[in-house]
């Protein structure tokens, strides 16, 4: 901010506190303080909302106002959020001043151009803020203030950014919680209602007259022609808006949450006929794409029957009379119209050609191709097999349809001739994915070709040609049926050998000759071994979700699906998992910067770490100590986080080779003598790269480049260059590891000594303890505070271990002798007084206190007996064996009970 900006918001900021006093003191007369509240209102009204945001975050410091005056200045910040543009000036200020916004030394070279970047620290603060109605107004008003704000951010018209950040604020912050998101609720009113009835006008919500082409009192209605209720254009926005907050962010129990009631009309609209390529790409693809997600979530034979049953949905509700229907006009266009004189879901419905069945049937399948896995269809096909031939016997056996039957008789006829056209295409398309469930295809077919094989049937063909599929797939085994079962086939297709159908015999005697020697004629490289059908349904699930998390193009809410997928495979410890090759997986997605997915990995990691404890650790730490220097920090830094669950979750089982491996790479890593060559080059080259700029600009102005930054007051000149020697002291120029990583691994190393103290050992724990004092004494550099704050913590944490053993009786082996407390008190004093960073002088003091109220006494065991085994000579560069380390014959060894 300039000189003339930071002079009229220091004035702004004087305005407000001098109004605010005489707009609320108490001590001042009603009239005065009216009069007053008036003036202060008109402030508030003709500022903008940004200075007015940071103006009032200024002001409701203790420091700056009274309590009384802090806490009405607090109410009006609050409110500010339902300003026309409000939301807006909220998000841009919590993205601008919260800390995760700082720029890296790589950064500052190259000023943002579109304002503050969006972390997901930011995004999460933002959240709440707007999520959360304040207590001066009711939640309804609240909502109805931000709604229409999120909405237009949510459109797109803002950006990008900017469309993700309102559809984590809509989808999680308020629909994503029970009392503002389940349906009804006040949320659900103003953010879910407004969407979904732009899509299906019968759906319960607020009344937005603007949707709907209202009609005069005074003008004559021409009941011959219908009434739009919901135009082209409205239509839709509802569906960019939907896909927008459905496909940003991962939220599978929203997404069926609000793509469950309007499946029917996304059905119609997904599947549309002698659509436009204009409507096809802005009305049906959206649609079809949303249900391609709610097919991947939800059960899938319920869902598709009941589109199929109604395959020519044309709007309108179906347990109520709501005559509305989706129509399109010359130019191709699609609205919701009222259409005058329909009385019933059969006039909404009306019975299609052949031809148009076989269209919607085509894009059905379609759908179902791209949306749902070989076991789904294999298991939607034979439900539909099992439907068609119950219904057929059933009119084989000659059953009449009743009276009260015939209203719904034109409807059934549909259905049945939409399943056989399904069947049939299916048949078609996807002859090998239909017989991968096998066993229940040759447990159907076996019934009915035993029932139907005495007489001439229709659905003999039909069985024959399922049979067929079933005997031809490249992993099928005769050798895997059951005697019962094989030789009901064989006899079965024995008699069918011989009945008078030309086409029947053929099929039949075909199949028997396949039958009997199929798995001679078996390639037997691509047979698959003899499993279970649990195994066999895991391993389709595996694939199923390596295919959800693979998928360049997986929406979010898909690829969080694969990975619940996967997350129940591993609870299950079922033996289908690639160990090796899901750890690459996780490791490769851990890397990626999509913050929505890294919580996932990270306990994915800890359970596959319930079982193979070794590979995963040792999988963690080698990317998080990257010793061929690939990797962010920030996704170091993700990896050291999963260490730290990882260890947490072992517990009392971090111990043996394990934790001496994690043990010795933390310490390598918070170690002084890390060495990194490509790191080195990069930063000199980066160096090269910012002197020759800096040496253009001086051609270009013929002299030194003058400083631009001379409005900022010294007092923020030296703030800054502080602040700017820190962060680029943690990368370090020098080729040293990066200090946010030695910190991160000193923070580890604690974590795994308050887990498991005895597991590390008495060598890794002496040897971490003498690090953090290297580093307390040896490390006064001002950007190496977070570090030292690591090293003050390891000790603390190293205390509380050895208390917390002494609490529940362990012997370790080792333990504190009062000189080594004595020394490291004085080193702990030493830094206390003297380091240059506030919170390690703070820490250190509480570490001192925490020493002095150790009960020594008990610390330092007399009873002999327990001392026997491994002890330590050195901790911390402190003798923990005064007499040996004098020449005494005689070794006293302090241990802990």
């Amino acid at each position: 901010m300039g000189q003339p900006g930071k002079r009229a918001q220091q004035e702004l900021i004087q305005s407000i506190a001098e109004q605010g006093q005489k707009a609320f003191n108490p001590e001042s007369s009603p009239q005065a303080r009216a009069e007053a509240q008036q003036e202060f209102d008109n402030l508030i009204q003709r500022t903008r909302t940004i200075p007015l945001i940071s103006a009032l975050n200024v002001l409701i410091r203790p420091s700056y106002t009274p309590t009384w005056l802090r806490l009405k200045l607090m109410d009006v910040l609050t409110l500010l959020p339902l300003r026309p543009d409000g939301v807006r000036g909220t998000l841009e200020f919590v993205f601008a001043v919260h800390p995760s916004n700082t720029q890296g030394p790589s950064d500052s070279a190259s000023p943002q151009k579109q304002g503050a970047s969006i972390t997901h620290e930011a995004l999460s603060v933002a959240t709440r803020v707007l999520s959360t109605p304040p207590s001066s107004v009711t939640p309804d008003v609240w909502f109805s203030g931000i709604s229409q704000q999120l909405m237009k951010l949510l459109d797109g018209e803002e950006g990008p950014d900017l469309i993700k950040v309102a559809s984590f604020v809509i989808g999680f912050g308020i629909l994503g919680r029970k009392d503002f998101g389940a349906p009804g609720s006040v949320g659900w009113k103003w953010f879910a209602d407004p969407i979904l009835r732009r899509i299906h006008p019968s759906l319960e919500g607020p009344h937005d007259s603007s949707n709907e082409t209202t009609e005069g009192l005074d003008e004559i209605i021409d009941l011959s022609k219908d009434r739009v209720l919901v135009s082209h254009t409205d239509l839709i926005q509802a569906l960019n808006r939907l896909h927008s907050l459905l496909m940003s962010h991962p939220n599978p129990g929203l997404c069926k949450r609000l793509l469950r009631p309007i499946l029917l009309p996304l059905w119609a609209l997904c599947s549309w006929p002698n659509r436009s390529a204009r409507t096809r790409d802005a009305v049906s693809q959206p649609a079809k794409e949303l249900l391609e997600v709610y097919l991947k979530l939800a059960p899938v034979p319920d869902t598709v029957r009941w589109l199929m049953h109604h395959l020519n949905y044309r709007g309108g509700d179906l347990s109520a009379d709501t005559p509305w229907i989706y129509s399109s006009d010359v130019d191709g266009e699609v609205h919701i119209v009222e259409k005058r004189g329909i009385s019933s879901a059969q006039d909404r419905e009306p019975l299609p050609f052949l031809e148009e069945i076989d269209a919607k049937v085509d894009s059905l399948l379609d759908l179902l191709d791209s949306s749902i896995s070989d076991i789904d269809m294999s298991s939607l096909f034979l439900d539909i097999v099992k439907t068609w031939l119950e219904v057929t016997r059933s009119e084989r056996e000659g059953n009449l349809v009743l009276t009260e039957e015939l209203t719904d008789a034109r409807q059934n006829t549909m259905e049945r001739v939409v399943e056989t056209r399904m069947l049939q295409k299916m048949i078609e398309k996807f002859p090998g994915t239909l017989a991968t469930r096998s066993d229940h295809a040759l447990e159907l077919v076996s019934k009915v070709l035993d029932e139907a094989s005495m007489g001439d049937h229709e659905v003999i063909p039909v069985a024959l040609s399922i049979l067929s599929l079933v005997v031809s797939a490249p992993a099928f085994r005769r050798a895997k049926l059951n005697d019962e079962m094989r030789s009901s086939l064989e006899s079965t297709l024995d008699r069918l050998s011989r009945n008078d159908d030309d086409l029947v015999r053929t099929q039949a005697r075909d199949l028997q000759l396949l039958l009997r020697y199929r798995d001679e004629a078996q390639d037997w490289t691509a047979v698959a071994s003899d499993a279970p059908e649990r195994k066999i349904d895991d391993r389709k699930t595996y694939n199923l979700a390596m295919s959800y998390i693979t998928q360049a193009d997986a929406p979010p809410p898909v690829r969080s699906e694969g990975l619940n997928l996967l997350s129940i495979l591993v609870s299950n410890g079922s033996d289908v998992l690639d160990i090796q090759t899901i750890l690459v997986l996780l490791s490769t997605l851990l890397g990626d910067k999509e913050d929505y997915i890294n919580l996932r990995v990270i306990k994915l990691f800890t359970q596959l770490a319930d079982r193979h404890s070794q590979l995963v650790t040792n999988e963690v730490v080698e990317h998080f100590v990257d010793a061929k220097e690939r990797a962010s920090t920030d996704t170091r830094l993700r990896f050291g986080e999963a260490l730290v669950q990882i260890i947490e979750r072992l517990g009392e089982t971090f111990t043996g080779d394990t934790a001496k491996r994690v043990g010795e790479a933390l310490l390598a890593t918070a170690g002084r003598r890390g060495y990194r060559p490509k790191t080195l080059a990069k930063q000199a080259r980066e160096d090269r790269i910012r002197k020759a700029k800096h040496n253009e600009a001086e051609e270009a102005w013929g002299g030194e480049v003058p400083d631009l930054s001379d409005d900022v007051s010294e007092e923020e000149k030296a703030r800054n260059e502080i602040l700017n020697k820190i962060v680029e002291g943690w990368e370090s120029k020098r080729g040293a590891e990066d200090v946010r990583i030695r910190a991160s691994a000193l923070s580890i190393l604690a974590t795994a000594m308050e887990t498991n103290i005895g597991g590390l050992g008495a060598s890794l724990v002496s040897s971490s303890v003498d690090l953090c004092v290297n580093i307390l004494t040896l490390e006064p550099e001002l950007e190496k505070g977070i570090l030292r704050r690591g090293a003050v913590y390891l000790i603390l944490s190293f205390i509380k271990a050895l208390d917390h053993a002494r609490e529940q009786g362990r012997i370790l082996g080792f333990g504190l002798t009062a000189q080594s407390r004595e020394d490291i008190t004085r080193v702990l004093s030493y830094v206390s007084e003297t380091d240059n960073d506030g919170l390690v002088r703070q820490n250190s003091r509480d570490v001192m206190e925490s020493l002095q109220n150790l009960d020594l006494a008990r610390l330092l065991s007399n009873n002999k007996e327990e001392l026997e085994g491994t002890t330590l000579t050195r901790l911390a560069g402190l003798t923990l064996n005064p007499e040996a380390s004098s020449g005494s014959v005689r070794h006293k060894i302090v241990e802990i009970d």
